[in-house]
């Protein structure tokens, strides 16, 4: 009944000369605002794409009219989610190569490569996906049966992480890699002298992919697009682009085909680049952002690739690796201090983070408001975590539940007291940036929710909890993939929050994923998803 009155009083304010017209107005909702009180609110009013009135269903009435009503039936709604960490443009590509996530064996990804090809009958196989911690044999593949199978087509599969490649013998023969070529940040996996077909962080380099067309890039980007908002997300952070793509992002949103908000990190990895964009200056539209640089410090744990202090539990004398020399961090670090551009190192390793900590106060001094970030911050030393208050934690919740069952044995007890320790870093700087690195994990940004505060996989493991002293509260991961994620882009003032003069970009779901169960978390959807109050999904 009273949805029904409240309907009423707005249709009855189309004849009010005295009200302000809006484009949009949404009444009877259940709203985290997530302002600086974290207030509820009922109605909310939106005019050229912004919201301009936030308050009760009454407020809105006595002041504003809409020939566009939305009747939330008391649904909660949120701001539009930012994924502070992913791989948007990757992602979207990946929907056009084979897909081995989830796979249980090696026999499992041969089977899914096999189909794949006999379905696109393609001269160069790639995709990626597989991890061996979810075998039984929790081994490297090696490519004997890749080769058998593939003579003469080139294949080259990642590893979940991106971190390590499966490649067989024809794309090798056409690399000209070979088992005495010298890596630096990498490693060539050998058996018995021979080339496994294993090749890690760097190594990967020098595997020969085709060019992907301008046809393929757009469609990729695009494919992504209609997955995130599907998900509410409505801000991407796309981790490490090179100027073609943001180029064409740009062209796109430009055409009104991209309406996704992209966070673009430039990738670093060639000094061309760094050059370029540091010459050009930041550059910021309503949908594209690009004033941060995305910096490689060391590997995954998963393949053994993240720099540790002291060596694996689990393979003797091996360390992992730092991806460049520590002066080339200094000289990267030097350069983007002396612009306005934001430096976002990936630090795996706890050698990794003490290193990437120790450059950036070296170079930033005691200058505050740079908002450098560390993107993943997993194993931090203990004397480490301090170093943390004048540099964002960027982390991924989801990492922490995907590792839990193999993290221990990789690195021992003691190391894992500092590892996944989301809840200490936000202490020790004050706010967190949360995002899920998809397509290295799911996209759904609600097992982000999940396993940031109930530290749990979706089959309630474990009971208790994983490092539950690390866990984050519901509201400090709502604010870490909002509010807290947009400080992290520099865009606090802009989204991340449903307030007056802000982007109205929020999201309706079905149900209330402040209040519900824990175990409830992973079954919220999205009803509908909202950019510059435009329904998008």
């Amino acid at each position: 009944m009273k949805n029904l009155v409240l309907l009423v009083l707005f249709l009855t304010s189309f004849f009010s000369c005295e009200k302000e017209k809006v484009d949009l107005i949404v009444l009877n909702s259940n709203t985290y605002t997530v302002n600086e009180k974290f207030d509820n609110a009922e109605s909310f009013a939106i005019k050229d794409g912004k919201f301009v009135a936030v308050g009760s269903a009454e407020e809105i009435h006595a002041q504003y009219t809409s020939e566009n009503l939305i009747d939330a039936k008391e649904q909660t709604i949120i701001p539009g989610l930012i994924d502070a960490h992913c791989h948007f443009y990757r992602m979207g590509l990946q929907q056009q190569k084979v897909s081995l996530e989830g796979t249980k064996s090696y026999e499992e990804v041969l089977e899914k490569i096999v189909a794949f090809q006999k379905e696109k009958n393609l001269t160069f196989i790639s995709g990626r996906g597989w991890d061996q911690n979810d075998w039984e044999i929790k081994e490297f593949p090696t490519k004997e049966k890749l080769d058998k199978l593939f003579p003469t087509i080139p294949v080259a599969v990642g590893r979940v992480d991106g971190h390590a490649l499966l490649v067989n013998q024809a794309a090798i023969d056409l690399s000209g890699i070979t088992k005495d070529t010298k890596i630096s940040g990498g490693e060539i996996i050998l058996k018995n002298g021979k080339m496994t077909g294993i090749l890690i962080d760097s190594a990967m380099d020098f595997i020969k992919f085709p060019e992907t067309s301008n046809q393929a890039a757009k469609k990729g980007l695009l494919a992504a697009q209609k997955i995130s908002f599907s998900y509410g997300l409505t801000t991407v952070d796309d981790a490490g682009l090179d100027r073609n793509t943001i180029e064409l992002i740009d062209d796109l949103q430009e055409s009104n085909e991209l309406k996704i908000r992209v966070y673009a990190m430039v990738s670093a990895d060639n000094q061309a680049q760094i050059d370029y964009y540091i010459k050009k200056g930041i550059t910021k539209t309503n949908r594209l952002h690009v004033s941060s640089f995305k910096v490689y410090g060391d590997g995954a744990l998963g393949s053994r690739g993240a720099a540790m202090r002291k060596p694996y539990s689990d393979r003797e004398n091996h360390f992992g690796a730092l991806i460049y020399s520590p002066e080339r961090y200094q000289e990267i670090a030097r350069q983007i201090a002396a612009s306005e551009f934001q430096m976002n190192t990936h630090a795996i390793g706890d050698s990794a983070n003490t290193w990437l900590l120790k450059t950036y106060k070296d170079v930033l001094k005691d200058v505050k408001n740079r908002r450098w970030r560390i993107e993943h911050a997993q194993i931090i030393s203990d004397g480490d975590f301090d170093k943390f208050d004048n540099i964002i934690p960027s982390v991924q919740p989801t990492h922490a539940t995907s590792d839990m069952y193999w993290a221990e044995d990789r690195i021992g007890k003691e190391r894992m007291k500092g590892a996944y320790a989301f809840k200490k870093l936000l202490n020790r700087y004050g706010k967190i940036a949360l995002g899920t690195d998809f397509p290295v994990e799911q996209v759904n940004p609600f097992l982000t929710f999940y396993a940031a505060t109930t530290r749990k996989d979706i089959n309630n493991y474990p009971e208790s909890g994983f490092q539950m002293e690390n866990a984050l509260s519901r509201e400090e991961t709502l604010k870490g993939m909002t509010i807290w994620a947009a400080y992290s882009n520099f865009e606090e003032k802009e989204k991340g929050s449903i307030e007056v003069g802000k982007f109205a970009d929020f999201v309706i779901l079905n149900q209330d994923i402040m209040q519900v169960n824990g175990n409830e978390i992973p079954k919220t959807k999205v009803v509908s998803t909202y950019v510059n109050g435009e329904k998008v999904y």
